[in-house]
């Protein structure tokens, strides 16, 4: 379908790695003793229970629960609040390390298991306020039908964990153990709702962005920021909604409408202004701290996304609607991904879930899926709904509009394993939390700013608050459930509209219509575009509302007779009233199955569910079209990148694992993105240990003699968040530069080994050189032997103890490498970061293809497994089908589970 510290972070070592550091007591069992304590008793000791009978006190009639090979639960119940206790039961016994550490997380109390390195982590989670957010969605918004759901859910999950040991619960807490007494508290309903809040996290749109641009500017001028930010290119990429507009007399989305331009969807001026000027570091602090909380879903910005799409029964073979999805996000172990199917065994009005899908361990319901009526999808819509704040803050408060308004602030006591208790004060403004408050280095906001006059004196500088929808109560898990029983689009509809955080795309099927619902709590800004951080002191630049649910875009079969969403524009900007944001994915990968799609429909052809699946696993490579034919024409005078040069001919653009091309293409476009762009950066972007020779950026102060001297300045950025990352916003800002032989952006200077380039072509053969020698090292001097699965690695990782415990540990809980294909805005989405390296840091993190009408022919896959038990036989045992592109049978009607069982457990009162 996650940023932040209170002090200045410790140098980094990898954004998941980060998640945890151990306290030396747990590092000594590597050294002494551990044959025997994590020995196959420990580790089996927690493993479920799938077959026999067990006894839960809060059932009200027995349960069957149903896993076929792969551990895959279906559920069978009278009522539904039966059914939901035992979803909790279930994902307890299969995921409840996993849900422990992430109501840790949400509620900013991983000190509590983890110890002090996670203090400054859970005091930014506090200061943001996740878990009071949902404490209030739960106390005052949530319907009372949906709040029974959750406390079944609550007690399924405590019936699972009553009378349990931690260690016969999952090996880590054995571990845990060897730090300190760690004691299990009961799962509440509002540990279910806090999750949400992490998921908006990660998808909260373009706050980096707005970072990226303000640190830019110590290096680079405004039209340069311009060019590396270009508009998206609704020339060569369609949009999600294709036609339609706001109806001015009804004041409704119409999707046959004339789409002609009826509003202001450009923004206005970009905020801030001067104000901006010199918080380079400032900001970079704010950057640092962003990184330092956990990417539960994969690296925020520009690559994470996801893809789905629906096609008409019309152009099936079938007759009936296709629909797939695949979500791009971070790879872990186990999987984000929790498959299940949920089905009363009467439908009726008093028990009316017939589900299966994809779940989050520790929520109830399914996220994605389909069930006996309707399919669903979801893709991250990109809605820019985060605004930063500069403030003008006193002692006494914040100034807006000259007149100093109080803070309103509250006490956090962080509970620290094996240490004493932390105190901090969280200060909010109308606006949001003060991150600032959450950075020393941030304290010294605006100290050097240049500011226009309009602004309010510096003073001691200004703060930066955060303004966020996620940071009110919505009703995004009401909206959980009202898809689990939608039966028409209508009531796809209604329940898209409670879906307020996070925005994302979602995709409709049933057996006569296909559909697309933008839905979410999107602002409209006063004044300002939300691209850099607005001057908080203006109310000019406040919010003034939300997108009215009936203006946002939706389409019910339009004449193409398919819908595509892969995070590119919903909306031509042109001709829609409202801003959404002006960040979009740029549309590559939706682009691309767009293209695959229309080649197989024209002429009368069809399109079967195989064909669907073939598509998510294309490895076209666009830059790649754009690039490799300049680099076939580049004279190479040095036989051994000549040698490389070579592999290039006759290449077909596509990144499989075994391709010597694919390989050497990357390298090369790497190197290009390097030399043209990141060598030109400032510091705060690069990653940590890309270390350059510049002049220095901040003159203040420096005699005229050294102003010109060169330092050795290191980049600060983790390699999975820095630039330029080579997504797809790269293809854009190359796509023109290509024509421009004698740009700016192709000079470069010399070093000691190279000369300067002053062009295109001189900079794409120094690139080849640097290629050449890179993959020399990295893969060895024969070009022959060269393969991208090689350089394009996976590694699946427990999120806790599998980063950063010892190396015994990490065997015993990761797993992999595996080579993969695919590649970085290509439609089968294994990205990689350019600035950083080839490894993988986001993939499909699931893949199904639904055939809607006829659902036992219906094909899924996760990314690891369903079980979270290091050793258990379901903890990986789908990785090796996902790498081939393969999908499992998805079981769903009574006959088709009952042939696929394996594994029975009558749970009974």
């Amino acid at each position: 379908m996650p940023s932040n510290t209170t002090a200045p972070p410790a140098k980094k070592k990898g954004r998941r790695a980060r998640l945890i550091v151990l306290v030396l007591a747990l590092a000594l069992v590597a050294g002494v003793g551990f044959g025997g304590y994590w020995g196959v008793s420990t580790v089996r000791a927690s493993f479920p229970q799938t077959t026999g009978e067990l006894r839960l006190d809060s059932l009200s009639g027995e349960v069957e629960v149903k896993r076929d090979a792969y551990g895959v639960p279906q559920i069978y119940a009278d009522t539904e609040a039966d059914l939901f206790r035992a979803q909790g039961y279930v994902q307890a016994q299969d995921r409840f390390y996993e849900m422990d550490v992430r109501r840790h997380m949400t509620a900013g109390r991983l000190s509590e298991m983890f110890g002090k390195s996670q203090v400054d982590t859970d005091a930014f989670l506090r200061t943001l306020g996740w878990r009071q957010v949902a404490q209030q969605e739960y106390d005052k918004v949530l319907s009372a039908e949906t709040k029974k759901n959750l406390q079944a859910y609550a007690e399924g999950v405590n019936a699972y964990l009553k009378g349990r040991d931690t260690s016969d619960i999952s090996v880590e807490y054995a571990a845990l153990a060897l730090t300190g007494d760690y004691t299990i508290e009961p799962w509440t309903p509002v540990d279910s709702v806090a999750w949400l809040k992490a998921m908006a996290w990660d998808l909260r749109g373009n706050m980096q962005d707005e970072i990226d641009r303000s640190l830019m500017t110590s290096r680079l001028s405004a039209a340069q920021i311009k060019q590396l930010y270009p508009a998206y290119p609704t020339d060569l990429h369609q949009p999600i909604v294709q036609s339609g507009a706001v109806d001015k007399e009804s004041g409704k989305f119409d999707p046959k409408a004339s789409a002609s331009k009826n509003g202001d969807g450009t923004g206005s001026d970009s905020g801030s202004g001067s104000a901006l000027q010199g918080m380079q570091s400032q900001l970079g602090a704010l950057s640092d701290s962003l990184d330092e909380i956990p990417a539960l879903l994969g690296p925020n910005g520009n690559g994470i996304g996801s893809n789905s799409w629906v096609v008409s029964g019309q152009y099936t073979t079938s007759g009936k609607p296709l629909l797939a999805n695949d979500p791009h996000l971070a790879p872990m172990l186990p999987s984000l991904w929790y498959q299940m199917g949920l089905h009363c065994r009467s439908v009726s009005a008093t028990c009316r879930y017939d589900v299966s899908g994809y779940t989050f361990s520790g929520t109830p319901g399914v996220i994605i899926g389909h069930n006996d009526t309707v399919a669903w999808g979801l893709t991250n819509l990109g809605a820019d709904v985060t605004d930063l704040y500069l403030e003008k803050v006193s002692d006494k408060g914040y100034v807006v509009d000259g007149k100093v308004k109080p803070f309103t602030v509250r006490d956090e006591i962080i509970k620290v394993a094996g240490g004493g208790d932390r105190k901090i004060t969280i200060r909010s403004t109308g606006h949001g939390p003060l991150v600032s408050d959450r950075s020393s280095e941030l304290e010294k906001v605006g100290q050097k700013a240049p500011v226009g006059n309009a602004a309010p004196d510096r003073g001691n500088g200004y703060a930066v608050s955060l303004q966020w929808t996620a940071l009110q109560p919505g009703r995004s898990m009401d909206a959980i459930f009202q898809l689990n029983r939608a039966k028409n689009f209508k009531e796809f509809r209604a329940a898209a509209e409670n879906f307020e955080v996070p925005s994302q795309n979602l995709i409709y099927a049933d057996a006569e219509n296909i559909g697309y619902q933008a839905p979410g709590r999107i602002p409209v800004r006063a004044k300002g575009d939300g691209t850099v951080p607005a001057p908080g002191w203006d109310s000019r630049y406040k919010w003034k509302g939300y997108i009215p649910y009936d203006e946002l875009p939706y389409e019910l079969n339009p004449d193409r007779g398919y819908i595509v969403t892969a995070n590119q524009a919903v909306v031509d900007k042109k001709k829609y009233p409202y801003l959404l944001t002006e960040d979009w994915g740029y549309g590559s990968r939706s682009q691309r199955i767009n293209d695959l799609v229309e080649s197989k429909i024209k002429d009368g052809g069809k399109i079967s569910p195989d064909d669907m699946r073939t598509m998510q696993m294309d490895n076209r490579s666009e830059i790649a079209t754009l690039l490799n034919p300049l680099l076939l024409k580049i004279d190479i005078s040095d036989p051994y990148v000549r040698e490389a040069q070579k592999l290039l001919e006759g290449w077909d653009y596509t990144q499989e694992p075994d391709s010597a091309a694919a390989a050497y293409f990357n390298a090369v476009w790497r190197n290009v993105l390097k030399l043209a762009f990141g060598d030109k950066l400032p510091k705060e972007l690069r990653a940590e240990d890309d270390c350059i020779s510049v002049r220095p950026a901040d003159l203040t102060g420096l005699p005229v003699d050294e102003q010109n001297k060169r330092v050795r300045e290191c980049g600060e950025r983790d390699a999975d968040t820095a630039q330029p990352d080579g997504g797809d916003r790269w293809y854009e800002v190359v796509r023109p530069l290509l024509k421009q032989e004698n740009s700016e952006w192709w000079k470069t200077e010399a070093n000691r080994t190279d000369q300067a380039t002053e062009t295109r072509d001189q900079l794409l053969a120094r690139a080849m050189e640097d290629a050449r020698w890179e993959l020399t090292a990295k893969l060895g001097k024969d070009v022959s032997t060269w393969s991208w699965g090689r350089l394009h690695q996976l590694t699946l990782q427990n999120q806790t103890l599998g980063t950063a415990g010892p190396g015994f540990v990490q065997s015993l809980l990761n797993r992999g490498p595996w080579n993969l294909g695919g590649g970085e805005a290509a439609v089968n989405a294994t990205g990689w970061n350019a600035a950083g390296g080839y490894g993988v840091v986001w993939v499909p993190s699931m893949r199904m293809v639904v055939n809607v009408g006829d659902w036992d022919r219906s094909r899924w896959i996760n990314l690891s497994g369903a079980s979270g038990h290091a050793y258990h036989d379901n903890y990986t045992d789908q990785t090796d089908k996902w790498v081939k592109g393969e999908l499992l049978d998805w079981p769903f009607g009574k006959a088709a589970v009952d042939a696929s069982t394996k594994d029975t457990l009558l749970l009974k009162p």
